[in-house]
């Protein structure tokens, strides 16, 4: 007779089983719901016109005619997919002219494009360190860049979100463990939507010997006077070792890419195992990825990036007069404050923001709900976000809806966090 344990036990007595149940008895699950059109400012959400707060679309160009035109003309010429890896059959000249754009816009020796974000940090960080290197992250970094550095199985060394000290302290243990070393941080961090101090961050990596990655996926599009993300906003894009970016932010569409040093991409090419064992993007995502780079490198691009970030600011000063605990601008260097499009409201308690999501949701306002591990214990936010497309017409609604929101929650539930 067996005595193992079922491995499917843990999907029937998980920690949050019980909670899980009781919000899907009272509606309160913020997740999974079903969207029935494009993302746009307003979308169709089940059954109901709401306003859309919670897409990475930051530029809107999932809705624009050029990008739906390069998407179509690639379904057209290549058909629905190409069943095979990049390493094999799945190389198209789509392929070779996006990566050129990307490595242009960046300004690297090279870029290698793979299929999703996520895989791109599991295959760069999977490939490039070993057991016997160091990888030193910062505790906001993306759960891609934790999962690839897992993989590689090296020593991880993690330092508290943004703490300059705690990052110089690991480095110095970094540097005792014999091997090589390499930071990898959020150039903006998904959630907090803050921006990491490059300049500190690299003058002290180099000092201590190690190399520098900054995973760009929130800044590419939307930082930068070229949009080329918060290692150009800090002029610091020759201090950056590897840089890595998603296609399903600013640009439109699904994917990811790693740029930097010929030599280093090259060696990805042919050893990066979940480049070289997944099946290569749609055709699809490839044209409108490529139609959607080149709008940001054109003048118009400018435009684009201006708007998103006065939208930004705009929803953040509302929100803020409004009474609610909004993550405070990250200031540079010049006194410049930037406010990146991911704009979160501050909750902590996950009921709390359950119950603030829904009444905003039932308003017809969608948002997202950030519940740890995506945040620290307690620390549980609503995560708006914005794109170049919206306008008053939509914020000024928005803003309204949060008030309203705001008021019948208090009314029934108390205060919530506001500002120190």
């Amino acid at each position: 007779m067996s005595t193992s344990i079922d491995v499917f036990a843990k999907a029937r007595e998980h920690e949050r089983l019980e909670q899980l149940r009781a919000a899907q008895e009272l509606d309160l699950v913020p997740y999974f719901r079903v969207l029935e059109g494009p993302t746009l400012p307003i979308v169709e959400m089940e059954g109901k016109a709401r306003i859309m707060l919670g897409s990475n679309n930051y530029l809107g160009l999932t809705g624009d005619e050029r990008v739906k035109q390069g998407a179509m003309q690639a379904l057209n010429r290549y058909g629905t997919g190409l069943t095979g890896s990049r390493f094999l059959n799945g190389t198209t000249d789509l392929h070779l002219e996006l990566e050129q754009e990307l490595a242009d816009w960046f300004g690297t020796e090279g870029a290698i494009v793979f299929t999703t974000g996520h895989q791109a940090n599991l295959g760069a960080l999977g490939t490039i360190l070993g057991p016997s290197d160091t990888v030193v992250v910062d505790s906001g970094d993306h759960a891609s860049i934790l999962d690839g550095c897992i993989l590689s199985r090296a020593k991880l060394r993690p330092f508290r979100h943004n703490r300059l000290d705690r990052l110089e302290h690991t480095l110095e243990k970094a540097a005792a463990d014999g091997g090589g070393v390499l930071v990898v941080v959020d150039g903006v961090f998904s959630m907090e939507g803050d921006v990491a101090p490059l300049p500190e961050i690299t003058e002290i990596s180099h000092r201590y010997g190690a190399r520098v990655m900054v995973d760009e996926a929130h800044a590419l599009g939307v930082l930068g006077a070229r949009g080329a993300g918060a290692s150009e906003l800090f002029g610091v894009e020759d201090q950056v070792d590897l840089r890595m970016a998603t296609f399903s932010k600013s640009l439109a569409s699904c994917g990811g890419v790693i740029a930097g040093p010929a030599d280093v991409v090259e060696y990805l090419r042919v050893s990066s195992r979940p480049f070289m064992f997944t099946a290569s993007a749609v055709p699809a995502a490839l044209g409108a990825a490529l139609a959607a780079v080149r709008i940001c490198r054109s003048p118009e691009g400018q435009e684009l990036f201006e708007k998103v970030l006065a939208n930004a600011r705009y929803l953040h000063r509302g929100l803020h007069d409004l009474g609610f605990q909004v993550v405070e601008p990250t200031k540079l260097a010049d006194g410049t404050e930037v406010v990146t499009p991911v704009v979160p409201v501050v909750i902590k308690d996950d009921w709390k923001a359950a119950f603030l999501w829904k009444a905003l949701y039932d308003l017809g306002l969608y948002v997202n709900v950030a519940l740890h591990p995506a945040v620290p214990p307690a620390g549980a936010l609503l995560r708006t976000s914005v794109m170049a497309t919206h306008g008053p017409d939509t914020l000024d609604p928005a803003l309204e809806i949060f008030a309203q929101a705001k008021r019948s929650f208090e009314a029934e539930h108390g205060p919530l966090p506001s500002h120190p």
